[in-house]
């Protein structure tokens, strides 16, 4: 039986520095195509493609990518543009990643309109809640270290759901964000929680194939099972 190739959403930075070159970049830190290879599959890189592309463009090119994968992560990075879920900007908001958000929800929409079963991290849980109608909480604390340190906290799954059969007990979890899900998105089930109340997994019940995201970082961590549910989805 052939290994899944998973694919990963990307950076795309102005500029990036190694050995003698400073050049526009497609980043992704090394713990994503880690995790993925750790956990049994294959790992590629999708980086996004320019912001001047159409949303039909977007789709389609998305398409395109999505049916030669057997899975697709959504990753961590910059805040989604507010304008997305119909919200003014927050001065506490990062700066907008328009060619990724673009191309990243584009990713999520082909992925659960194909059935090829997807996992969003952190940013890429956001994302599926706003793909789906819902809106985000600009700012709230407590969720990560300073600035570059992932902090840590618990995790406790919602019995009888998808991400309770991965990790069926309380969990201590890497985490750095400052946003959270807000209203959620049509048909989406938060499937986990902080102890503060905040929302810490989604999940699609109805959805045609594995459709999870989690708000932490299980690339920062040793924890293996979230992205072996993945790849075991996707495996032919």
């Amino acid at each position: 039986m052939s290994k899944p190739l998973i694919g990963i959403s990307t950076y795309l930075e102005a500029e990036a520095r190694w050995g003698v070159w400073s050049l526009p970049a497609a980043l992704l830190p090394a713990g994503y195509h880690r995790l993925v290879q750790n956990s049994g599959g294959l790992a590629a890189m999708l980086p996004p493609h320019e912001p001047d592309l159409d949303r039909d463009e977007a789709r389609e090119a998305a398409a395109a990518v999505v049916a030669r994968l057997d899975g697709v992560v959504i990753a961590g990075g910059p805040d989604v543009r507010p304008a997305r879920y119909g919200a003014e900007t927050d001065p506490r908001t990062g700066p907008a990643a328009l060619a990724r958000d673009a191309w990243e929800l584009a990713l999520i929409q082909a992925a659960l309109d194909s059935g090829t079963p997807l996992l969003g991290i952190c940013r890429g849980m956001q994302l599926l809640n706003v793909a789906l109608g819902g809106t985000l909480h600009q700012h709230l604390d407590g969720h990560g270290g300073p600035p570059g340190v992932f902090a840590r906290h618990k995790v406790e799954p919602v019995p009888n759901t998808r991400l309770a059969a991965v990790l069926p007990e309380p969990v201590s979890v890497p985490t750095y964000h400052h946003q959270s899900v807000d209203r959620l998105g049509r048909g989406l089930l938060a499937s986990a929680y902080a102890e503060d109340g905040t929302p810490e997994a989604l999940e699609v019940p109805d959805a045609e194939a594995f459709a999870l995201a989690v708000q932490w970082h299980p690339e920062a961590g040793d924890d293996l099972r979230v992205m072996q549910a993945l790849v075991t989805a996707a495996t032919h």
